[in-house]
């Protein structure tokens, strides 16, 4: 398994966002910040982070659009992506388990755990 040291968060609420960094941070990860997908998708091209957090609900593209956009991209593709989302209801839960993704957390995010969670999820399916 490759080792992770950098990760891209894409995430549109500020607050969210800012946690989730000063959490990798402290753990010593170098984090790439995107507030949108568009955006994250061409830091994921460019600076190719070693895991990217998406999160499920964004402005004009989403996540689940936004992980075909990265899936489908030769640069991009072997990138592990984990969802963050709000909302886990049972139609959400399913199109996040058939997407392509590592997995998921849920938010709020549990601040002892997190960090922890990214890096198992990861590790799971690192090149996949």
């Amino acid at each position: 398994m490759k080792e992770i040291k950098c990760i891209l968060i894409i995430e549109d609420e500020p607050n969210n966002r800012e946690l989730e960094k000063i959490l990798l941070k402290r753990d010593g990860y170098t984090v790439l910040e995107a507030e949108n997908a568009a955006r994250g998708i061409t830091i994921a091209e460019d600076e190719q982070p070693d895991v990217i957090i998406l999160d499920w609900q964004l402005p004009k593209m989403d996540g689940l659009q936004a992980i075909k956009v990265l899936k489908n991209n030769p640069k991009t593709k072997d990138i592990p992506v984990i969802f963050v989302t709000a909302s886990a209801i049972s139609e959400q839960t399913r199109l996040l388990k058939e997407s392509p993704a590592c997995g998921y957390i849920t938010k709020p995010i549990n601040t002892r755990t997190f960090v922890g969670e990214v890096i198992k999820l990861a590790g799971k399916n690192a090149g996949h």
